[in-house]
């Protein structure tokens, strides 16, 4: 079976042609359960997200802050598993027809094995991986079982990358592009700063990938600032804070699905 990368595609370039960006929702696996976490994904859905990435909780991250690192140790301490995160994707792609990315770090795909994770991806509808700690140089192996399957490998650029090295990323990625706006973990900023359009415009500069921005937004106002200047505008702390802020699992939900009604505006007004 295929995966979803060319719902992907359409999807950003349907956003595109209404001259507006994409408002793309990060949510932990297992977080606050299982069964809420799919919840959360059709909330902000609901409440007007185009694209999702479904985060596969690890133990020891690199680009994840203390907001979503709190969401990944309730999800582990509830034993999530991968078979957890291909559920939420499954569910979710079949209740919305959204596409649904997983975001995750390389180890646990290591130990997966490749061919495995990336057919049962494609099975459960996902339309590709966002593996922001895997060097281009040594993704040949994960691109070739991406490809076979239909899904696209998305890689992180960062400000510090250089024009050169910003080509090579480019060149060997597929769907969109993750542009880190800022150096550092993610969280959310009260600014999301020049940096970010620096790096858009750089980057674009080297592919015809949409190219999407995270790490910072968590309003209305910052996602129409980025929506200016990007193809995307990616949140996922703010999210999740949202939901750790609520008193229970029901009002969380619908904390989760007002902000994605929120920022969906905020993509509307670049």
């Amino acid at each position: 079976m295929s995966g979803n990368i060319e719902l992907l595609n359409t999807t950003l370039a349907a956003t595109r042609a209404a001259d507006r960006a994409a408002l793309i929702a990060y949510l932990p696996a297992g977080f606050p359960t299982v069964d809420g976490g799919i919840e959360a994904v059709k909330a902000v859905i609901a409440g007007g997200a185009d694209i999702v990435e479904i985060g596969l909780p690890h133990s020891d991250p690199v680009l994840d802050g203390p907001v979503i690192q709190t969401a990944d140790d309730i999800a582990l301490r509830g034993g999530v598993r991968i078979a957890d995160v291909m559920r939420t994707v499954r569910e979710a792609h079949e209740a919305t027809g959204v596409p649904i990315l997983v975001m995750t770090y390389w180890n646990p795909i290591d130990r997966y094995g490749v061919e495995r994770f990336t057919a049962e991806l494609a099975e459960a509808g996902g339309a590709g991986c966002i593996l922001p700690d895997l060097p281009v140089q040594e993704s040949a192996l994960w691109r070739e079982h991406a490809d076979k399957h239909g899904l696209a490998t998305v890689f992180v650029v960062a400000p510090s990358s250089q024009d050169a090295r910003l080509a090579t990323i480019t060149a060997a990625g597929s769907g969109f592009v993750y542009a880190a706006s800022l150096m550092g973990v993610t969280g959310t900023r009260a600014s999301v700063g020049a940096q970010a359009q620096d790096l858009v415009g750089r980057t674009r500069a080297t592919t015809d990938l949409p190219v999407c921005v995270g790490l910072g937004v968590s309003n209305a106002a910052q996602a129409a600032e980025v929506a200016g200047f990007a193809d995307g505008v990616i949140v996922g702390s703010a999210f999740v804070k949202a939901m750790l802020d609520a008193p229970d699992e029901a009002a969380g939900l619908a904390a989760a699905r007002s902000l994605a009604g929120e920022l969906a505006e905020g993509v509307r007004k670049r």
